[in-house]
């Protein structure tokens, strides 16, 4: 019985489509967390030259990382929702 649910399991394109999204969403977030750095960074730069930080770069800065942690939820079998560009861009206020 085992075998044949395994076996069903292995064939089932459903699981081997999801791994593709998985692998091109596992790239996207590497991109993602790197242009969190340049962000992390040049909103630093703006404390430390302008006094205080960057309204606009802030915003951008949650709406990444709520992509971000989007992203995880999905390759953790946590969401079935894949995240950008199948669904909208997370607001800055989530």
């Amino acid at each position: 019985m085992e075998t044949t649910q395994s076996s069903t399991n292995l064939t089932n394109s459903r699981h081997w489509i999801r791994l593709i999204f998985m692998l091109l969403f596992a790239i996207a977030v590497q991109v993602a967390v790197a242009v969190m750095w340049v962000v992390v960074v040049v909103q630093f730069l703006f404390s430390l030259l302008a006094g205080s930080d960057n309204d606009k770069l802030r915003g951008f800065g949650q709406s990444l990382a709520t992509y971000i942690f989007q992203i995880w939820r999905f390759m953790t079998y946590n969401s079935e929702e894949k995240p950008y560009p199948f669904m909208d861009w997370p607001d800055q206020s989530e």
